[in-house]
């Protein structure tokens, strides 16, 4: 098969993994970064408006895609389906709701509305097009069900290379720590950090570090920067300063109020650290709570505050849990593992 990805700039990484494990499988495929080769309205480059699709008609021309799989629901998929090229949608996150908070947020006023509307129908005319969708989780799948009931769909998990992710070099962090690498781009997810507030009183000799950025940091980090034992480290580069920090901590909390696959949790139970996590959307599955870690309850610090002083105070269950953990992902979400699925379920649609 010949297969032409297409994704973000912050996805092209891991699409590359992906790529490369086919390659190994016996198929081709091609990169590209979507808006690269056709952006269209409404980008913020008014240019890209009035684009004549002649760098996508040469991309499949020369490449000659047996199919399409794009990693996100912009108008490259939409050219796709117009194209008459079969097109597998991949999806990452709860859409709709996420469409609805931006409304509610950034996105409330007029102008912007017009934004999000046009990109609700060109997504509209990707999940319809496509073959087939992959929901990112098993959660996702069932949101993606009650949506496009008429489009098949598969989960497809996102895919990791443990090799990647060994012990290697340190930070210099004060120990015990807890460490969180998680992104502020959705209010929903960001505000659960609030609960920090009531841990970190309880917990002063742990040291709280939060690798990440957005636009909502600047609503949680005046309420925990009242805190000696909270350290904000902005968002690190990836992959190595992010192993890095993962490898230094004693105990990785995902503390968030709505999540799909949040790739870190994966990350951080390769580096063989307990992992806390919000019991929400997809979470669950790329864990093993009370095994690799501890799910928590949503809105609930007594809940995280029980749970953190367990893993901080036992150093065997630590241990026990990391060593847990890393063999969970190796098993479940090796990209060997996933891009086999995912070559099955298209070969069974022909």
């Amino acid at each position: 098969m010949r297969l032409l990805i297409s994704g973000a700039p912050s996805k092209i990484f891991h699409l590359k993994e992906f790529g490369e494990e086919l390659k190994k499988q016996g198929h081709d495929y091609h990169l590209v970064v979507d808006t690269d080769i056709y952006a269209g309205f409404p980008s913020r480059n008014i240019k890209d408006w009035f684009d004549n699709k002649n760098k996508f008609k040469k991309l499949v021309s020369n490449f000659s895609p047996d199919a399409i799989f794009v990693d996100r629901q912009v108008n490259f998929g939409k050219i796709a389906i117009e194209e008459k090229i079969p097109l597998f949608v991949h999806l990452r996150g709860d859409y709709w709701s996420e469409s609805e908070m931006a409304k509610q947020t950034l996105y409330k006023y007029p102008p912007k509305r017009t934004v999000i509307w046009f990109k609700e129908q060109t997504a509209d005319k990707c999940f319809r097009g496509a073959k087939k969708i992959f929901p990112i989780c098993k959660y996702l799948g069932k949101i993606v069900e009650k949506n496009y009931p008429m489009i098949p769909n598969d989960v497809l998990y996102q895919g990791i290379n443990p090799a990647n992710w060994v012990n290697n070099e340190k930070m210099e962090l004060k120990h015990p720590c807890v460490g969180l690498v998680q992104n502020a781009t959705i209010w929903e997810k960001t505000k659960q950090l609030l609960l920090l507030k009531h841990i970190m009183k309880k917990m002063p000799d742990v040291t709280f570090y939060w690798a990440g950025d957005g636009v909502y940091a600047e609503k949680v980090l005046p309420e925990l920067q009242k805190f000696d034992n909270f350290k904000w480290l902005g968002k690190l580069q990836y992959p190595d300063n992010v192993r890095k920090f993962l490898n230094s901590i004693d105990v990785y909390a995902l503390i968030s109020g709505i999540d799909m696959s949040p790739l870190t949790l994966q990350e951080a139970q390769l580096m063989q650290k307990p992992v806390i996590a919000t019991d929400v959307g997809g979470i669950p599955e790329l864990m093993m709570n009370n095994k690799t870690g501890f799910l928590i309850r949503k809105d609930d610090p007594l809940d995280l505050f029980e749970k953190l002083k367990k893993l901080i105070d036992d150093k065997e269950v630590q241990e026990t849990f990391g060593k847990n953990g890393r063999n969970f992902i190796e098993e479940n979400f090796h990209w060997n593992t996933i891009t086999k699925n995912f070559i099955k379920n298209i070969t069974e649609l022909n």
